[in-house]
């Protein structure tokens, strides 16, 4: 039997509009962000959601 695989176009959308925002609050002239705390939610649930989705797919080319 399968195991639980995460669902994989959920969290697809949730990095590609979470680094859409990170990236929307970074100023690039004076590498700062604008809010600091949100700017870090942002920069975990991203990391978050690339690391499960690396390690969904990692997983699937070892089989």
């Amino acid at each position: 039997m399968e195991k639980n695989n995460p669902p994989v176009f959920t969290l697809t959308i949730v990095a590609i509009i979470v680094g859409v925002a990170l990236f929307k609050q970074i100023d690039f002239q004076n590498f700062t962000v604008e809010k600091k705390a949100l700017s870090a939610i942002y920069f975990v649930t991203f990391a978050a959601s690339v690391f499960i989705l690396a390690k969904h797919y990692i997983g699937k080319s070892k089989k």
